[in-house]
């Protein structure tokens, strides 16, 4: 579903020089895999989420998806986005003036003016998949920070995405939650199919995964 070939990545590192963070970068990704991404701080694990996620362009190389070259001139990534790919933050990035089930919701609303009763219904599923249906009245602020990532996930999955991105989801998390939120990831991976690439600092997050990688030096092994 997904084929990276000879990614590259550099930025602006002083006068005339430059730190190339990916150095051809390679990999297949099957639909349905669960792949844990490993790697040193700054060896370049966001930046190459990014770049799945279609937040940043690489400078060579190709990236195709479904079938589709996502760094061709006529992408619209706005919509790439909103419809095939969900995205789970570290800090959640919930609006504190919605309800749990309201920010679920929000991504409906990028390309329609009214939510569907079945995306309620969708959301509603999602809530009970997830354990957290007793809070889809409450707002961020009365939520404990496992309640948060799980509506996050939550809000990710709402546009049924072929491919949902995992930046350091339980970076925030205490060893417990971090180990509830990761199991969570594999139940999701394994009902609903979801193609999910997640980056982690965590060897314990990580073994959940079916398959794991490490980035170093520019490139995966």
């Amino acid at each position: 579903m997904i084929q990276l070939s000879e990614i590259t990545k550099k930025y602006p590192d002083g006068e005339n020089s430059f730190n190339h963070v990916l150095r051809g970068v390679n990999i297949n990704i099957e639909r349905g895999d669960f792949v844990a991404i490993e790697g040193a701080s700054g060896s370049g694990k966001t930046t190459l989420l990014s770049i799945l996620g279609t937040l940043l362009l690489p400078d060579t190389g190709s990236y195709v998806m479904d079938g589709v070259k996502m760094n061709a001139p006529d992408v619209d990534y706005a919509a790439v986005r909103n419809q095939k790919i969900g995205f789970v933050f570290q800090d959640h990035r919930l609006m504190p003036q919605l309800t749990a089930l309201e920010n679920i919701l929000l991504p409906t609303l990028a390309f329609q003016d009214k939510t569907e009763d079945a995306q309620i219904d969708y959301a509603k599923q999602l809530m009970e998949l997830t354990g957290i249906t007793s809070i889809a009245g409450q707002y961020p602020e009365t939520l404990s920070g496992g309640e948060a990532c799980r509506v996050a996930l939550c809000r990710a999955l709402i546009m049924k995405p072929l491919l949902l991105l995992a930046d350091e989801p339980t970076g925030q998390l205490d060893a417990e939650n971090a180990r509830n939120v990761a199991l969570l990831l594999a139940k999701v991976n394994k009902e609903l199919g979801t193609t999910i690439v997640m980056v982690t600092h965590s060897d314990e997050t990580a073994a959940i995964a079916c398959r794991r990688l490490t980035l170093q030096n520019g490139g995966l092994s």
